[in-house]
């Protein structure tokens, strides 16, 4: 009796899609600045219990995704609010870091997950200068100015250095992925932390996740099938609609392959 009367519980759901960082003037990503208001709000609703949040994401800049990853895992504990993670088609690299922030982890089983790593790659252009007959002049005030200049040969000393800043990076990564999941990780299977990325189902297996399911699945499972699940999502603003119509064709074909890369990476 009355039961028409009952409150329907509030979810708020936080969802971030795209390559973490800007990239290109036509594509919006997923960086702190653009989250940071979004995240506020949605853990402000005080009637939610707890705060789901989508990721889509094979990741990008590493400073980017921990302040994300930090500032979710602060407002969680600011308004002691649980944090549920769904993977769609992939969370991977620094997505995989942001979804670190649940206290949760869903995926579909054929999501890509993992990717604990760290990538620098560039080209190398001494061949092509040498056969157009162009001459590389550089001038520096600091002898480390010019580190991996792709004009010129690499140097050993500079590809020490990089791999000693992609060392700390990977620990960095290793650190939020171990304090997340502790020890649920299945670390004698395989080696988790080499850069590998897995299905949905075998990251179950190495406690990369905790189960498999999506969002309304798992929400209405939790909450009743009445739960109200309000969508906290970055609209596209004024400014990035009109860019998106320019004429500069050549423009938004080279920011469409620039992010399709990083994509392609995990066959997306």
């Amino acid at each position: 009796m009355f039961s028409f009367l009952k409150k329907k519980k509030i979810v708020p759901h936080i969802k971030l899609s795209g390559v973490i960082g800007n990239v290109g003037k036509f594509k919006q990503g997923i960086d702190f600045s653009g989250q940071e208001e979004i995240i506020s709000k949605a853990f402000a609703l005080k009637k939610a219990q707890c705060v789901a949040i989508t990721i889509n994401s094979p990741g990008g800049s590493p400073v980017q995704s921990h302040l994300i990853y930090n500032f979710i895992r602060h407002q969680a504990e600011k308004n002691k609010k649980k944090v549920i993670v769904f993977a769609e088609d992939v969370a991977a690299s620094g997505g995989y870091l942001i979804a670190c922030a649940g206290d949760e982890i869903y995926a579909n089983s054929s999501s890509i997950i993992g990717s604990i790593g760290v990538i620098y790659s560039s080209f190398g252009f001494t061949e092509l200068i040498k056969k157009i007959g162009v001459e590389r002049r550089v001038h520096t005030a600091g002898k480390n100015k010019s580190t991996l200049d792709p004009f010129l040969e690499e140097k050993k000393e500079d590809i020490e250095r990089l791999k000693n800043i992609q060392l700390d990076l990977h620990k960095d990564f290793i650190d939020v992925v171990e304090k997340s999941r502790g020890s649920k990780l299945k670390k004698s299977e395989v080696e988790l932390f080499s850069g590998e990325f897995w299905s949905g189902s075998k990251a179950k297996g190495l406690g990369l996740i905790d189960e498999i399911g999506d969002a309304n699945q798992v929400l209405r499972k939790k909450f009743g099938e009445n739960v109200v699940i309000k969508k906290f999502e970055k609209n596209k603003s004024w400014l990035s609609k009109k860019l998106s119509t320019s004429k500069d064709h050549l423009d938004q074909i080279t920011n469409i392959l620039e992010e399709k890369s990083v994509w392609q990476k995990y066959g997306l």
